[in-house]
């Protein structure tokens, strides 16, 4: 009924009979993963099992904890730099209009934390919503006004005198600062902020670090602080040149190239 012959039956048969090659691997892993009171993921149990001299590869780790229904209890929380209002909050002239004509019409911004090595560390970017494109970057220690004055200065580089640029963030403290704000008022830049608590305002940039955890922070192995930065600047220069956006169904530079040859 099947369509499968005698011989491939009865070995299936055979295999379901004999013992699981993993299971003391399993046992191991599960023992830990309620020892640590289920904060660990696939990493860190990985770690656990190395420093007790089990050598196994990470994604097998992944795997069978996949298989036995074991994943981290904890979830990163979002940096929020909201303060309060200790500057002047701008109207929300975005939106939630995601959607640019051309490039530099309409950026984004936020800062996003995470853990790595017992540090904490910030990254604040800029987006391009035309394509997508990381304008500028910065990574840091500490969430500093100066974090959020270097990214945006080296940002304001990218803008040419006949620009009508509009800079979208939430109403984090950094910028509701006079510093900040006079900042864009002398490059002829439109302030814009999300309505307070609402991420949504802000998506495409909470999306893209989505990303950067997903397929850097996650994903690679780090021997120090130093080579994740190293990391990170190929993670960029991959993503703005030759990562494919599905919806532009090439990268976002490509996609930029192709706008500036056509118009």
């Amino acid at each position: 009924m099947a369509g499968i012959s005698r011989s491939t039956y009865y070995d299936q048969i055979k295999r379901m009979q004999e013992p699981d090659p993993d299971q003391n691997l399993k046992d191991k892993i599960t023992k830990l993963y309620f020892k640590k009171d289920k904060k660990y993921g696939y990493r860190r149990i990985q770690n656990e099992l190395q420093n007790k001299g089990i050598l196994v590869n990470h994604k097998k780790v992944y795997r069978l904890m996949k298989e036995l229904g074991l994943q981290s209890q904890v979830r990163m929380k979002k940096y929020k730099s909201y303060k309060g209002k200790i500057g002047k909050v701008a109207e929300n002239l975005l939106n939630r209009e995601f959607k640019a004509e051309k490039p530099n019409q309409k950026w984004v911004t936020d800062i996003t934390e995470f853990k790595l090595f017992g540090e904490k560390l910030y990254l604040s970017p800029i987006l391009d919503l035309f394509n997508g494109e990381i304008i500028s970057y910065t990574l840091g220690t500490r969430p500093t006004y100066a974090l959020v004055e270097e990214m945006l200065e080296k940002g304001l580089k990218h803008l040419d005198e006949n620009h009508d640029l509009l800079m979208h963030s939430d109403q984090g403290w950094h910028y509701q600062m006079p510093q900040y704000r006079q900042r864009l008022k002398e490059t002829g830049v439109t302030q814009s902020m999300s309505r307070k608590g609402n991420c949504h305002d802000n998506a495409v940039i909470e999306n893209f670090f989505g990303i950067m955890k997903s397929e850097l922070l996650y994903y690679k192995e780090f021997e120090s602080i130093d080579h994740f930065k190293k990391e990170l600047t190929v993670f960029m220069d991959d993503y703005n040149h030759e990562r494919i956006k599905s919806k532009l169904r090439m990268s976002p530079v490509q996609y930029r190239e192709k706008f500036a040859k056509a118009s």
